[in-house]
């Protein structure tokens, strides 16, 4: 089964999701911003996806500076993404090969 964490105003997601689809598997579509992740998910994602919870955000989000997430630790920016998940950077593509978040848009090559 392949996963993907989908925002379908990006491009990028829409583009993974194009390519995910033209592979004919099982396709799971996870709209984040209509069924928001837990804490819980978004910490186990992320860390499967080897990346640190800040590399994990959109950090140019006006809700970023709003909530004041500079300086911010991992907790904190955690509960942001659970609370406003256009926090949270896409897509996320998940494959029995691995987990990546495909920006650039070529990493989805790496686990397809």
């Amino acid at each position: 089964m392949i996963t993907i964490h989908h925002n379908p105003r990006c491009s990028t997601s829409r583009k993974a999701l194009e390519l995910l689809q033209a592979q004919g598997q099982p396709l799971e579509i996870v709209d984040y911003l209509k069924t928001p992740l837990t804490v819980d998910a978004l910490r186990s994602l992320i860390e499967v996806a080897g990346l640190s919870v800040r590399e994990a955000m959109r950090t140019k989000e006006p809700i970023y500076q709003q909530l004041g997430l500079d300086g911010a630790d991992e907790a904190a920016l955690l509960q942001a993404m659970a609370a406003h998940p256009v926090l949270l950077n896409r897509p996320f593509v998940t494959t029995p090969k691995g987990t990546r978040l495909c920006r650039p848009f070529e990493r989805i090559h790496e686990i397809l």
